[in-house]
């Protein structure tokens, strides 16, 4: 609010500047408001504090005028305090600051202070604020920081046992794989690389910046980057293209990292070493609507050196991982008939 100042003897009533400076109708008025509030002058000293500031600080208004309210700011927030009250006044502006004072009881409570310049005539007067006691909302942002601390910390011992489970996995199959007969070697080679990509999956989970609202372009443009390079480098390449991103649920990302990595994997069965796959995934994330992907899998020309003694388990598969996530699913991957999925809405405030 910009606040100017009454002419005296408005509505019959003595406005007239008192000892600080203060109308008496305004000291009047201040004190009547279940808040604290004050007021400055223009520079900066503090002219006037209200009733419910004085309870709060339980000190007298003379001792609060000028600089002296200061004394009860928490030490750790003087400068900062300082620092952005400074910058407003030079400009001239409105300002929000969240401070530490000390009550009457000698406890610090957080407040946070919003104030706005008054002008008359064009003339800057000072700044009029209010404060309101956020301490309680403080000392949750605290909890929550810890909480989300020790869910990192937990999500990170998972993640480091659930890889040196995969790790041991992987030598299982290797081992039974090169003890099983000839014509069954493909199938526990393609599984061994299966449990790789779920290994990669999850170490893209857990590298992703905020694990409990991950971005699915970032997400997704990581891992197919390593899709790309844990199986014949160079003869994969997986398009990142459409419009938009979303804020998606790690269960949703890692159903759809494992469908990834499944085409993938599908794509390198079917062909022969040399030949090269391309994996094209489009995203669809237009504000307010669903998001949308669509995933095709073209090869080059196939021949009899590929690999027909694997099992061809992608479509199962795929419908497991969706119908985990709640995800919905049509379509083979083919140019003909794309595998597009639909995602579930975020169950987590603030995710697009």
């Amino acid at each position: 609010m910009n606040g100017e100042s009454k002419p005296a003897g408005a509505g019959g009533q003595d406005s007239r500047p008192g000892a600080h400076g203060v109308s008496a109708e305004f000291r009047r008025f201040a004190d009547d408001v279940p808040l604290m509030m004050w007021r400055s002058d223009h520079r900066g000293h503090a002219i006037h504090h209200n009733e419910c500031w004085l309870q709060f600080t339980g000190r007298p208004l003379e001792e609060e005028l000028g600089v002296g309210w200061r004394t009860g700011l928490h030490p750790d927030d003087f400068e900062r305090h300082a620092r952005i009250v400074s910058e407003a006044f030079t400009a001239r502006e409105p300002f929000t600051v969240e401070f530490r004072l000390r009550r009457h009881d000698g406890a610090y409570r957080w407040l946070l202070d919003t104030a706005r310049p008054l002008t008359e005539d064009g003339e800057f007067r000072g700044y009029l604020g209010s404060c309101f006691d956020i301490t309680d909302r403080k000392h949750a942002e605290v909890h929550i920081e810890e909480a989300l601390q020790e869910k990192e910390t937990l999500l990170a011992e998972v993640y480091h046992r659930v890889r040196n489970n995969l790790q041991v996995m992987v030598s299982l199959i290797g081992l039974y794989g090169r003890a099983a007969p000839e014509p069954c070697r493909g199938s526990f080679e393609a599984l061994g690389q299966r449990v790789r990509a779920i290994a990669l999956v999850q170490q893209h989970l857990h590298e992703a910046p905020h694990i409990a609202s991950i971005d699915l372009r970032d997400y997704l443009h990581r891992l197919a980057s390593g899709l790309g390079q844990l199986r014949r480098a160079g003869r994969i390449g997986v398009h990142l293209g459409g419009a938009g991103t979303s804020l998606v649920e790690p269960r949703t990302a890692n159903a759809l990292g494992m469908i990834v990595a499944e085409i993938v994997a599908e794509c390198l069965d079917a062909t022969a070493e040399s030949v090269a796959c391309a994996i094209a995934i489009d995203i669809d994330a237009a504000p307010g609507a669903p998001v949308r992907l669509s995933i095709t899998s073209g090869a080059g020309d196939q021949d009899e050196s590929g690999r027909p003694n694997i099992p061809k388990l992608g479509p199962r598969l795929i419908a497991a991982y969706a119908a985990q996530a709640e995800i919905a699913v049509t379509g083979v991957a083919t140019a003909e008939d794309p595998l597009r999925l639909q995602l579930p809405e975020a169950r987590i405030d603030g995710l697009a």
